[in-house]
């Protein structure tokens, strides 16, 4: 953080320093996003081609998707995958905890499970709150929203901060 001027070190092997959405959660994103603009049932092979995808990995995530309650598939010359509720009623929070777990976690624990001593004592709430800021927003964009582009005014906000674009 300081003003040195010096690139920033990049971080050892297995450490992130952001939040990492994993392929499956922005795959499975896309399809969603396909199925509620569409309306109409897909095959996987179908949601695959159209959104470049590869289609035995996506077909995996519309399996974890069916479990979860967020699509339904029905077989036949009509079949494929299909919304199971309401674009309205799915948000993107919900997708990332089906496919993915969690919204967040320290060290694969919840934050609220974090206890530490010493000047460390106060860090839980730090990452209590970090869960806090990733609930804002994902739990208030539904798919529908992305597929209209209406997005909740909160995060219009947050993205019409031009350093909301820089990365640091």
């Amino acid at each position: 953080m300081g003003g040195t001027g010096a690139p920033a070190r990049a971080p050892p092997d297995g450490q992130n320093r952001r939040v990492h959405i994993p392929a499956k959660v922005e795959y499975g994103l896309r399809a969603l996003l396909t199925l509620a603009a569409a309306g109409t049932p897909h095959t996987a092979e179908s949601l695959a081609a159209e959104q470049g995808l590869p289609p035995r990995f996506l077909g995996a995530i519309l399996a974890d998707l069916r479990r979860a309650g967020v699509v339904a598939s029905q077989r036949g010359a009509e079949g494929g995958y299909r919304m199971a509720r309401r674009p309205e009623d799915v948000t993107i929070a919900e997708v990332i905890r089906a496919l993915d777990g969690p919204l967040a976690e320290v060290r694969g624990h919840r934050p609220e499970a974090m206890h530490y001593q010493g000047a460390a004592e106060h860090l839980q709430k730090v990452w209590v709150a970090v869960r806090a800021s990733l609930r804002l927003v994902l739990e208030q964009v539904t798919l529908a929203d992305v597929v209209s582009g209406k997005l909740p005014r909160q995060v219009e906000r947050l993205t019409a901060d031009p350093d909301a674009w820089e990365p640091h």
